[in-house]
């Protein structure tokens, strides 16, 4: 009996033994070519016709683009002392997840590492589980801490080279060199004012890099490096640091609020020298605060008091309204305008002009005022910068106040006459100053050096700016209101100010700002010095008690740093 049960024959199926259609398999043939055609073409144009895409996205996941840093331009001195340099400061970063935090062996090396950049371990710790691609540990390490760090061999731990300012004048030099952020941008000072020729660019190198990091191969050329320019300053770095001294001492001695110095080349036009109190440490960024980062001979602004004399009574002369002895009676030492009354620290009584500037007589500032119009008062303030912003490099000079003088009333053209009611900074007071050290002419204040004469604008004649300046030789001697400011060796004049501060609508009967402006030797300036003192609270605040001294020892030693030999007989220091 045959179990497996009848057979089946296949070959006799109906189904196998139909004829199949011919046009069927070379249907089957024609798409199987068909689907190798497309193919073929797309790999074509992959490859060959468009494969910008594709590579790029191909080179994303191993080349890579290397930025190679500048190096920012040096901030020099006039004798080409550094002010502001790079130093290499390379920036240590990781890729977290190459970092194996788990490993005992690898925690003693991951302590030292907290250790060299300052931080606890737990920290670390946060930053490397941040993100598992890329993360900075720190910027702008030293550079001998990098190279520790890199001994440690820490795989996923890599540096880029960076650059970190250094500024070896630190507080001295502050306010003027200025200081950049982490990224060496400028924010303040030259550093911000000339950022585009400092910076320079930066060049790059396209290579190709393994999954540590490394790079294996290089692509193409790389694009080097543009260093920066270097920028050199008027600036006299054994005079900007004479002047902070001087100027630090006598705001502590004086317990005053702050204070403010700058050093003017009268002939050039060159600051040699401007300093704050209190300043900053530019090396050190985490301690700075606004009032130490203000640069308050360009910021602020304050009504000049009787440093405005000597200009009211050079407009009276040169208008010929009246002459160096011209006889103003100043009795009985006050004065009422509209109502308003002036006084004198007390009667002077009868006084020519030039005792009017040597006394400091307000009363006599007023009469000389009254014989000229408003307008021509204000031509004269308008000429030498007043009202005006001044044409500086530096950034954040301030414009000041000097209202048009068809708004004047009698009171106010009495008070400008004697410095209220217009406001000024003290590199503007220095700038107008410049009138009287020149032949009449005023002059241009560059913070750059230079080697070109400046060109002045003609405001006072030559015979009325020496005229102003015996004024201020008096009264700067014996019987003038700055007797402090005289110095061995050299002649000196200038101009005190004394004056309550602002405080809302109306003055502090208590709080003062004191200054002094002058220029030495008296004859033929060679360089201009203006102080101001704010709010000194030990007992005197009077600008001869207070400024004056300050002035005197700047240009002591100012003018022996330039060699300029004395016009006054030296007293023996033999015994």
């Amino acid at each position: 009996m045959n179990r497996s049960g009848p057979s089946l024959r296949y070959a006799t199926s109906p189904l196998l033994a139909s004829k199949t259609p011919a046009w069927r398999s070379k249907f089957i043939v024609a798409g199987i070519a068909l689907g190798f055609a497309v193919l073929a073409g797309r790999a074509i144009d992959v490859q060959v016709i468009d494969n910008d895409f594709f590579q790029h996205q191909g080179e994303a996941r191993y080349a890579r683009t290397l930025e190679l840093p500048a190096s920012r331009g040096h901030i020099l001195d006039r004798n080409g002392l550094i002010l502001a340099s790079d130093v290499p400061a390379p920036s240590i970063w990781a890729i977290p997840e190459d970092v194996d935090q788990d490993d005992p062996a690898l925690a003693p090396r991951l302590r030292k590492l907290a250790e060299l950049l300052g931080m606890p371990v737990a920290e670390v710790s946060r930053k490397l589980g941040e993100d598992k691609s890329f993360v900075w540990l720190k910027r702008q390490v030293d550079d001998g801490v990098a190279k520790q760090i890199a001994a440690l061999d820490i795989k996923g731990i890599y540096q880029r080279r960076e650059y970190k300012r250094q500024y070896p004048e630190g507080e001295a030099a502050a306010h003027v060199a200025g200081f950049t952020n982490v990224e060496d941008v400028g924010q303040e000072g030259i550093e911000l004012a000339f950022d585009k020729e400092l910076s320079g660019k930066a060049g790059s190198r396209r290579v190709i890099k393994n999954r540590l990091g490394a790079v294996v191969e290089d692509l193409g050329e790389q694009v080097p490096p543009v260093d920066g320019h270097d920028v050199q300053l008027s600036l006299d770095d054994r005079v900007q640091a004479v002047a902070y001294e001087t100027l630090r001492d006598a705001v502590v001695a004086n317990k005053a609020r702050a204070g403010s110095a700058v050093v003017v080349d009268a002939a050039t036009g060159e600051l040699l020298a401007m300093a704050n109190y209190p300043s900053f440490d530019p090396n050190d960024r985490r301690k700075m605060t606004g009032e130490q980062l203000r640069n308050r001979a360009m910021t602020d602004v304050f009504e000049p008091g009787s440093t405005m004399k000597p200009i009211t009574v050079a407009t009276a002369l040169q208008l010929g309204r009246i002459t160096p002895q011209t006889v103003i009676d100043t009795n009985p030492g006050r004065i009422t305008v509209a109502g308003a009354t002036i006084h004198d620290d007390e009667n002077f009584g009868v006084l020519t002009t030039e005792t009017v500037i040597q006394k400091s007589s307000n009363v006599g500032a007023t009469k000389i005022s009254q014989r000229m119009t408003p307008k021509e008062m204000w031509d004269s303030y308008t000429s030498l910068g007043f009202g005006q912003k001044p044409q500086t490099q530096f950034p954040g000079a301030v414009t000041g106040r000097l209202r048009p003088w068809k708004s004047w009333r009698p009171i106010e053209q009495a008070t400008m006459s004697y410095g209220y009611g217009l406001s000024a900074s003290l590199f503007q007071i220095a700038h107008a100053y410049t009138a009287f050290a020149n032949g009449g002419k005023v002059i241009p204040i560059t913070m750059l050096k230079t080697h070109e004469p400046p060109v002045g604008v003609p405001v006072f004649s030559e015979l009325v700016a020496a005229q102003v300046r015996k004024m201020m030789h008096m009264a700067a001697a014996p019987g003038g209101t700055a007797p402090l400011a005289q110095t061995e060796g050299y002649s000196v004049g200038g101009k005190t100010g004394t004056a309550h501060k602002q405080v809302g609508k109306g003055y502090a009967s208590n709080k003062y700002r004191a200054w002094y402006t002058g220029m030495s030797p008296i004859d033929k300036p060679r360089i201009i010095v203006a102080v101001m003192i704010d709010e000194p609270s030990a007992g005197k605040y009077f600008g001869g008690l207070v400024a004056a001294p300050v002035f005197s020892a700047v240009v002591q030693q100012t003018l022996r740093i330039l060699n300029v030999l004395p016009d006054l007989p030296v007293a023996s220091q033999a015994h």
